[in-house]
C-alpha cells in the first residue's frame, strides 16, 4: 500500500518548539498544540489543520483567552501537554494547560522554587471549553492552581474531566456541571503521560514503578495492582515503566499502550477481564539495545498510537543503524549537527487478529530526525496526523492513506484523552 507523507511545520510561529498534543475535535477536524516552552515568556498557540487549503489556521494564543499575559512575570501557560478532550455530544474541545516556561524576564522556571512566590509562581492549569462549531471559547477556568495538567481524559456521560498534575502527581477530577475541581490523592513522583478509561467508568493509568492504578467512581478511590506492566527484564524494574500512550480498540474492548521507558514495550490491556484486567506483552518496539549504554528516552521512543480507517493499529517508534557500534555512534551523535538524522521515525501498522507488524512509511522532515512522535490521530476522512517534537520551529506529519484503508467517519468512536 502506498502511504503519501507530507510535514507541515508552524511557520507562522517560529519560536514553537514542541507539539506535545494532537487530537481529532468532535467536528472530525484535527486540532494542534504550538507550545513554546523553552523561551522566556512563551506560550502555546492553538492551530487547526485546514484540509481544504492544505494550511494552517492559527486559532488564537492561550494566554490571551484566560486573562494570564506572557509578561505578566508568572511562569507562563506554555503549552498543551497530552490535554485534549474532545466532546461529541456538545462539539466542545476540551483542552488544560501545562507548565514549564519561565517568566519573561528569567532563563528557567522551577515549580518547587518559586511555589510560594505569588509574582513567580505558576497560576495554575487552565481549562479552556472551545466549541468547534463556531470557533468560540466558551469559558475557562484553573483547573489545578500552582500546578499544570499532564494528561486530560473526557467522561461525557459523566460530565467529568480527569487529570494528573505535576509537579506534584496527584489525581484530580473536574465536575463539569458544577465548575469545580477535587483532589482524591497522590499516585507517585514519575508522571505517567495518558489516562485511559472503560466501559464500567473507571479510569486507569501507572504509577512509578509499572503497576497499574485505577480510579473506581463506585467507591471513589485510588487502587493500585498487585502486579508489574510488562518491562525489559533482566536489566530493568518496573520503575519508570509508566504508560505514555494509549489508545483504544474500535469496539472499545481493549487498549493498546506504549511504555515511556528503556527499550519502550507495547501491550495489549483487557481492563474488563477479572480482578486487573488481562495484560499481553506484545514485545519492544525499538531496535535491541547495548546494555552497557544509558538509555536515552527521547531516542529510543514509541508515540502516536492510533486506529487507521481499516482496523490496524498503526504507531511510530524510533530506529537507528543495525549493530551495536551503530547504536552508540547514534546516541552518542543525537544532539551534534546533522547527527540526529540517523535517528528515524518508522510507521508501523500492526494487525490486531494476527499482531504481524509492517513498515508502512518513514515520517521526514527536511531539515531534522522525526523519530519523535508524541500523539497520532486520525480525521473523518481517514488520514493519519503525528505531532513531532524537535528542532524549532516543529509541526506535524500527516498521512495520505491508501483508499483501501478509509472509512467514512473514520474518527468515530472519538478518543476523549489526550
Amino acid at each position: 500500500m502506498s502511504y503519501k507523507v507530507s510535514w507541515h511545520q508552524f511557520t507562522e510561529r517560529p519560536q514553537s518548539d514542541s507539539c506535545w498534543s494532537l487530537s481529532t475535535g468532535p467536528d472530525g477536524r484535527i486540532y494542534v498544540a504550538a507550545c513554546n516552552e523553552r523561551d522566556p515568556g512563551g506560550v502555546v498557540a492553538l492551530v487547526r489543520y485546514n484540509r481544504e487549503n492544505d494550511s494552517l489556521d492559527y486559532l488564537f494564543e492561550l494566554d490571551e483567552k484566560v486573562g494570564d499575559p506572557r509578561d505578566s512575570g508568572r511562569a507562563t501557560q506554555c503549552k498543551i501537554h497530552y490535554s485534549f478532550a474532545p466532546s461529541v455530544r456538545d462539539g466542545i474541545m476540551y483542552m488544560a494547560t501545562h507548565l514549564s516556561g519561565p517568566p519573561i524576564d528569567l532563563p528557567a522556571y522551577s515549580p518547587w522554587n518559586f511555589w510560594h512566590n505569588p509574582e513567580r509562581c505558576f497560576r495554575g492549569s487552565a481549562l479552556l471549553a472551545f466549541d468547534t462549531g463556531t470557533d468560540k471559547v466558551l469559558w475557562w477556568d484553573t483547573l489545578i492552581p500552582k500546578e499544570g495538567c499532564r494528561c486530560l481524559l473526557l467522561d461525557e456521560q459523566r460530565r467529568r474531566l480527569y487529570a494528573i498534575s505535576y509537579p506534584r502527581d496527584h489525581f484530580i477530577i473536574y465536575d463539569l456541571d458544577k465548575r469545580v475541581s477535587r483532589d482524591v490523592g497522590r499516585i507517585g513522583s514519575v508522571n505517567a503521560q495518558a489516562l485511559f478509561s472503560d466501559g464500567r467508568h473507571r479510569v486507569w493509568t501507572t504509577d512509578d514503578y509499572g503497576h497499574l492504578v485505577r480510579y473506581d467512581p463506585q467507591i471513589d478511590r485510588l487502587e493500585r495492582s498487585p502486579y508489574v506492566l510488562p518491562h525489559h527484564a533482566p536489566v530493568q524494574t518496573g520503575w519508570h515503566s509508566v504508560f505514555y500512550d494509549v489508545a483504544a480498540s474500535p469496539d472499545r474492548q481493549c487498549v493498546y499502550a506504549a511504555t515511556w521507558n528503556g527499550r519502550p514495550f507495547l501491550m495489549r490491556i483487557w481492563p474488563e477481564e477479572g480482578d486487573w484486567g488481562r495484560v499481553e506483552n506484545l514485545g519492544p518496539v525499538t531496535p535491541p539495545h547495548d546494555p552497557a549504554l544509558p538509555e536515552d528516552y527521547f531516542i529510543a521512543h514509541c508515540g502516536g498510537l492510533v486506529f487507521g480507517g481499516d482496523g490496524m493499529l498503526y504507531y511510530v517508534a524510533s530506529r537507528w543503524g543495525g549493530a551495536f557500534p551503530a547504536e552508540r555512534e547514534a546516541f552518542m551523535l543525537a544532539n551534534a549537527p546533522g547527527g540526529q538524522r540517523r535517528v528515524e521515525g518508522v510507521l508501523w501498522r500492526m494487525d490486531p487478529k494476527t499482531l504481524e507488524r509492517q513498515e508502512a512509511a518513514l515520517l521526514r522532515r527536511p531539515d531534522a530526525c522525526s523519530h519523535y512522535v508524541s500523539r497520532g490521530a486520525i480525521d473523518s476522512h481517514g488520514d493519519l496526523y503525528f505531532g513531532h517534537v524537535g528542532p524549532t520551529p516543529v509541526g506535524f506529519f500527516r498521512v495520505a492513506m491508501p483508499e483501501n484503508a478509509r472509512r467514512k467517519d473514520a474518527h468515530l468512536p472519538l478518543r476523549t484523552w489526550g
